[in-house]
């Protein structure tokens, strides 16, 4: 018992200065994760071998790593002028089409890569545009979880339900949760871009639009070799990434020898001890104090506690079991990583077969559901919420946790209310 006390003591603190914003968020998370070690909630062996999230970890460095020196041949430059002159210079337009790309990108590679590979391309468009890049920051977090949803690989939580529901398949992702995603982006960017109206009232930025139309963006490209080496890999991992339930290979994996592969082929190009200069280093010392806090929930049992009284409260019902999954995820996925949560779901979700129930699968679609778009609601709610963050922080652009979320509380109620709306109606009515 003083365990659980302190590990939940120890948890609030951190999290309540999280969003307090009192401290560096990076050293925030450090300690409070050192905080469970020295109280004797977890040991080292515990946060190495259990807890820390090394799948996700090495995933972000391996993606970064692509990024970094994909940036350095001047390709995100090169397709961000394309895309602005695409859209001849327009905001909403503009919006729309980067939020697609996002979600397109998120469902069919993952939602962590597709965001290292979007954000350097906002920052270059607002620069040029002489637009404000926090609408378009706070487009590409929240089409990434949505658009993670509709597909087996698009976020963690969906691999990890895949792998233990067996008979569900990347297809079934797809026609069962890609509907409501698809509804869910198109409800929420045209949302977003009302919501933003006021940034873009005056558009008089004639000279702006010129100047964008007289620009070359093959004068963008700086290393060709570079170039040509790293669009090559970056298309290889990502048609890897794709392929990957054929390929049988870990997505970390593929990630992996992505990174390697490309550090190998540009040494002469690309200098490999700069590259590692520009990974956000923060970013990944975030994740694991993170891991760390919601680590010392998980060893206390907590998150399995939670999970029990779910079933106790529903007494074994689908109906009811499905309707507090999906908001009970959604919640939850919001304050704390929703892959721990997401664990300790499964293995209560599979005892349910004992009790009578044949079809789990609206259970299974609940769950993925609200730990996918509960993500949305607040800063730290999903990876890509942090790494867009971090990313913004280091170009000067950096918001707050109260400011997003004002926009990502709303967004993931609403997911919520449509996903209640698609869950019964589809599955749950007639039972």
């Amino acid at each position: 018992m003083e365990d659980v006390i302190l590990a939940l003591t120890i948890f609030i603190i951190s999290y309540g200065l999280l969003i307090a914003e009192k401290g560096d968020r990076v050293l925030v998370a450090c300690l409070g994760g050192f905080f469970m070690v020295a109280a004797g909630v977890l040991n080292l062996e515990l946060v190495f071998f259990r807890y820390m999230d090394w799948h996700t970890i090495i995933l972000l460095l391996s993606m970064m790593i692509i990024v970094s020196i994909s940036s350095q041949s001047g390709m995100f430059e090169y397709a961000a002028v394309k895309t602005a002159q695409m859209v001849r210079g327009k905001p909403v337009p503009l919006l729309f089409l980067l939020s697609i790309l996002t979600a397109v990108g998120s469902a069919f590679l993952n939602n962590v890569t597709t965001v290292l590979l979007i954000t350097p391309m906002v920052f270059t468009l607002t620069r040029m545009l002489q637009l404000p890049p926090l609408p378009f920051l706070m487009a590409v977090i929240v089409t990434s979880n949505i658009g993670g949803t509709a597909t087996l690989i698009g976020d963690p939580p969906n691999l990890m339900i895949g792998q233990a529901a067996s008979d569900i398949t990347f297809n079934d992702f797809l026609i069962h949760l890609g509907p409501p995603a698809a509804f869910i982006f198109i409800l929420i960017i045209t949302g977003l871009a009302f919501y933003y109206r006021h940034e873009w009232k005056a558009d008089n930025r004639t000279d702006v639009k010129k100047q964008l139309f007289s620009i070359n963006a093959a004068d963008f490209i700086t290393n060709k070799t570079l170039l040509q080496k790293s669009g090559t890999v970056l298309l290889l991992t990502i048609t890897a990434f794709m392929l990957q339930p054929l390929l049988k290979m870990e997505l970390t994996a593929i990630a992996m020898a992505g990174a390697l592969l490309l550090l190998f082929l540009t040494q002469n190009q690309a200098d490999p001890e700069k590259v590692f200069q520009r990974i956000e280093w923060t970013t990944v010392f975030f994740f694991a104090g993170l891991f760390m806090l919601v680590g010392g929930l998980e060893e206390t049992g907590l998150l399995e506690e939670l999970a029990r009284g779910l079933m106790f409260m529903t007494e074994g019902q689908i109906t009811k079991t499905s309707l507090a999954m999906l908001w009970i995820s959604g919640i939850v996925s919001g304050f704390v990583d929703n892959i721990p949560f997401v664990a300790a779901m499964i293995p209560v979700i599979l005892e349910l077969e004992g009790y009578g129930i044949g079809d789990l699968r609206p259970i299974w679609w609940a769950l993925a559901l609200g730990a996918c778009l509960g993500g949305n609601a607040t800063l730290i709610g999903a990876t890509a919420n942090v790494i867009v963050a971090g990313l913004a922080g280091k170009e000067g652009h950096g918001f707050s946790y109260l400011e997003f979320i004002k926009i990502g509380f709303p967004v993931a109620l609403i997911s919520l209310i449509v996903s209640t709306v698609y869950i019964y109606f589809r599955y749950l009515m007639f039972y």
